[in-house]
């Protein structure tokens, strides 16, 4: 138990650092990271992306609120378009978070590998898309944040992946996009938290410990690190080459893309 426990205080040490450095909310490395903790400690087979998905968006609500902090600290958080953007986002992430609840582990797992292989593919290639328009009006705000949220739900993440490209496209400096990103991942995981817990309610056959699709030993471990290592991370994005950690990053979620798809299809 005591190794168990210290796995999740590295993960979500991890977790933190990647949260606060390049916009995202951990949930990429997160979810499979706990796929593979919850195989490994016998759960239920039918219900491990689920858990792995509720858990991971459960525990960016304590990361991505320690890393917008210090990203406010620097003054590269636009709180007007997290205003704007935050309605589309909560409706997304909550029917996002019901439409999970219906799919099968095997259709989520499959859908979080390609996702992976789009962050990393965008990563490794540096796609910047150029900033060619202005931000829109909240019409458009609430269309893009209810897809981000729909996407993020179903692949445990804080959306950084899609927020950060979103904003930079629309003339957002590229730390103020990092921070707004960092913001914008608190309501996408609250909500998502919420939904995951909620759908998860009325499943039988859970195992202890656990609130709806939440398992809640991993929240602890994985909170209480990553609150700690994200005020760190924002620190680092100011001073370190993002961009080659960004491209070493990629490696490591090809890597753990392929782990995913070779286990699942071996199973």
């Amino acid at each position: 138990m005591i190794t168990t426990w210290l796995i999740y205080l590295g993960l979500g040490s991890c977790a933190g650092l990647l949260a606060g450095l390049l916009g995202v909310g951990g949930g990429i490395v997160i979810v499979p990271m706990l796929v593979f903790m919850f195989t490994w400690q016998h759960l239920p087979t039918p219900y491990i992306q689920h858990l792995a998905l509720g858990t991971s968006l459960a525990t960016i609500v304590f990361t991505s609120f320690s890393s917008v902090r210090a990203h406010h600290a620097h003054r590269a958080v636009n709180w007007q378009v997290f205003r704007r953007i935050t309605p589309g986002i909560v409706v997304g992430t909550l029917f996002g978070s019901w439409i999970a609840a219906q799919l099968s582990t095997p259709f989520l797992k499959i859908f979080f590998i390609i996702f992976t292989y789009y962050v990393a593919a965008q990563m490794i290639l540096d796609i910047k898309p150029k900033p060619t328009r202005q931000l829109p009006g909240l019409g458009g705000f609430s269309v893009v944040g209810g897809g981000i949220g729909i996407i993020s739900s179903l692949v445990g993440i804080g959306g950084g992946s899609m927020s950060v490209p979103f904003l930079v496209w629309c003339n957002v400096k590229m730390h103020n996009a990092i921070g707004t990103s960092a913001a914008i991942g608190f309501p996408i995981a609250l909500s998502g938290a919420i939904g995951y817990l909620v759908n998860g309610l009325s499943v039988r056959d859970l195992p202890a410990y656990c609130a709806g699709f939440i398992y809640l030993p991993a929240l602890i471990g994985i909170a209480v690190a990553s609150f700690c290592t994200a005020p760190l991370g924002a620190r680092l994005a100011h001073r370190l080459p993002v961009s080659r950690l960004k491209k070493i990053f990629a490696i490591l979620l090809l890597i753990i893309g392929t782990k995913m798809l070779s286990g699942l299809l071996a199973g």
